[in-house]
């Protein structure tokens, strides 16, 4: 009788709720909101369930507000974020979820300290998980019918609209597609950025039990399902906590740095006085490359991307070059801090490789021997290898690098498929890898051709979602012959599905090397093949999709004719560099090749940041930074 009515109990805490919850709602069928596809809400169910793995109840609290912002304002029908204020609930108890208000005033009011207020003519958007023996019927069939994946082992997000009346009474409705599009953009975020939490020890009221975290704001980039949209489409999500908090503007100068003038913009060939800022190193002159120290160097003052040696070359470069891009370099500075990795635990931007490889004990060894110059008396591909995986990358702790093993548990209806990832969060994840490792720095080649196979070549996926093989054409390989063995988790992720071919081709392929074939694991195979793209490709594998890594496009007339092969032929293709500015000028020389830009400049979610010095501007560099695509 006592377990009899304990269950009764667990049954009515669980459906009617015993903390900040409000309580059973509308029984929402997400089959029935129109224009949702039956494979969104699949994506929809995905992106709860890892939501639910990363556990926020167990440091988040009703309190914790959140703010949120979903691509730009014009994104969405009243051009206006939805649910711009988050809060999780249920982690002291009742209704576990999370509710997304209109405002954070609209937050504020309905959160108590113990339960969730009712407030007249307040408008939420709420998740609850709930256990399937207690949803409704029509829940229960559509996740029967459509086999959406549970959260845990046997819950399942339910979501609609709530709304209290002026008499108190609970109205719902279900979510709109918009609302669901933004729910979705939010669940995918935040699963990744709320683990960055860092607790603040000194903040709040000592008496408080309630876990402060110091401010946070980060940007992560998330894809929209491919059926929701042309299958490449990424929009940037902001997470803040609190919600208000702004990029903070960097000083522009510090005590220990050496002082660099900057020049106002000319206007009609007229210069302003000069301007004094901060800025340390040396760089090039953007129009004679000579090299510039701290004091001797001068600055665009609009812009303050590019450094010149003198007035006369910072004039001379405005009329022929600068004046027309000027506006577009600006912007670009201005998205520094939002394109920023802020993610990892390891300086990512090192001036000086040898002494960051030293800082980490990696320096001439293994793979990382390409990180610097030390061995460039080496041709590519070259590099003697003392033997296994832990050599390989450098005799780093063994928790500090991807094992040669697969990816377990992770099934699509039952069954294996490629693992979709967003970005380096998830895959540190699922590798169990702190961030403090810095393996991102190599793999984010191989996982930059992952990400555009499986995500960006709508062709190259579906060949791989029927187990067939994608032929690749990887085009001007040099430190990448060298780390084969990072290689090998591209096949690790096919997750038993399809494989790949991959053909390196380019003058930096060893004479001895060219024409072999490696078998990197059990799903990938690599042809190394030494020449100009354009005339080995006749006797190559026809190819399913082409790719450039950090191309330089701009930079090389060499490029004509692989762009003139590629046009002929109508290969997807795309092509990845270090910012905006550099894909920007390579669109140019795409149009001006003929060739038809189907992807737009898009950040890529597997950049990592490189060293800046040498360079004559101050934008952000990042390997594998920005991608775009042609007949995709």
């Amino acid at each position: 009788m006592d377990l009899h009515l304990k269950d009764l109990f667990d049954r009515f805490q669980e459906q009617f709720g015993s903390g900040p919850g409000l309580g059973p709602g509308s029984g929402t069928c997400l089959m029935k909101v129109e224009g949702v596809a039956p494979n969104f809400i699949k994506s929809i169910f995905k992106a709860s369930a890892a939501l639910y793995r990363t556990d926020p109840w167990r440091r988040l609290r009703p309190g914790h507000f959140f703010g949120i912002r979903v691509g730009k304002d014009l994104d969405w029908s009243a051009k206006k974020q939805l649910f711009p204020c988050v809060q999780f609930i249920g982690g002291d108890g009742g209704d576990i979820g999370f509710n997304m208000f209109r405002s954070e005033n609209d937050a504020k009011k309905m959160t108590g300290s113990r339960e969730t207020i009712r407030v007249p003519n307040v408008e939420l958007l709420r998740v609850t998980y709930e256990r399937e023996s207690l949803m409704f019927p029509s829940n229960r069939k559509m996740i029967k019918s459509l086999s959406l994946e549970a959260s845990g082992t046997d819950r399942f997000p339910v979501i609609d609209v709530a709304r209290c009346t002026s008499s108190g009474d609970m109205q719902f409705r279900d979510p709109s597609l918009e609302e669901l599009r933004f729910v979705y953009a939010f669940m995918r975020a935040i699963s990744l950025v709320h683990p960055l939490l860092q607790v603040d020890r000194e903040g709040g009221p000592k008496w408080s039990k309630l876990m402060h975290f110091e401010p946070f704001i980060e940007t992560v980039d998330v894809q929209w399902p491919p059926e929701f949209s042309k299958g490449y489409d990424l929009v940037a999500v902001t997470v803040s906590h609190p919600p208000g908090q702004v990029y903070e503007e960097k000083a522009t100068s510090t005590a220990s740095s050496t002082p660099t003038k900057y020049a106002e913009p000319p206007k009609e060939d007229a210069f302003d006085d000069v301007k004094v800022c901060s800025n340390a190193g040396s760089r090039q002159c953007a129009m004679c490359d000579k090299e510039v120290h701290g004091e001797q160097s001068l600055c665009c003052g609009q812009c303050r991307a590019m450094v010149y040696c003198s007035p006369i070359c910072q004039k001379q470069h405005w009329k022929e070059t600068h004046k027309s891009i000027c506006g577009l370099y600006k912007v670009m500075m201005e998205k520094e801090e939002e394109l920023a990795m802020k993610i990892f635990m390891f300086p990512c931007a090192a001036d000086q490789p040898c002494k960051w490889l030293e800082s980490l004990d990696i320096h001439q060894k293994g793979m990382w021997r390409r990180r610097c110059s030390c061995y460039s008396h080496c041709p590519f591909g070259l590099l003697p290898v003392k033997g296994g995986l832990w050599d390989s990358w450098g005799g780093l702790d063994d928790e500090d690098y991807p094992r040669d093993s697969p990816f377990h548990n992770h099934l699509r209806d039952g069954i294996s498929s490629p693992i979709l990832l967003s970005g380096w969060l998830e895959y540190y994840n699922l590798r169990s890898l702190p961030l403090s490792s810095p393996v991102a720095d190599i793999l984010s080649h191989p996982l930059t051709v992952y990400h555009i196979l499986t995500a960006l070549s709508i062709s190259s996926k579906n060949l791989l979602l029927k187990g067939k093989e994608v032929i690749l054409h990887y085009l001007g390989p040099e430190g990448e012959l060298d780390w084969m063995p990072a290689f090998a988790e591209v096949g690790h992720l096919l997750n038993g599905l399809g494989n790949i071919q991959i053909v390196m081709v380019g003058p930096e392929v060893p004479t001895n090397l060219s024409g072999t074939t490696s078998g990197i694991g059990s799903r990938v195979r690599v042809n190394l093949v030494r020449g100009v793209y354009q005339e080995e490709a006749t006797y190559l594998p026809t190819p399913h999709v082409v790719v450039a890594l950090n191309c330089g496009l701009d930079s090389y007339v060499s490029w004509v004719g692989a762009l003139d092969l590629i046009k002929s032929r109508g290969t997807p293709a795309f092509f990845t560099d270090q910012n905006e500015i550099s894909c920007t000028n390579a669109k140019k020389v795409l149009r001006s090749a003929g060739l038809h830009i189907t992807l737009p400049v898009t950040p890529n979610p597997f950049r990592t940041p490189v060293k800046n010095q040498g360079t004559s501007c101050n934008l952000p560099l990042y390997s594998n930074g920005f991608v775009l695509g042609v007949n995709t």
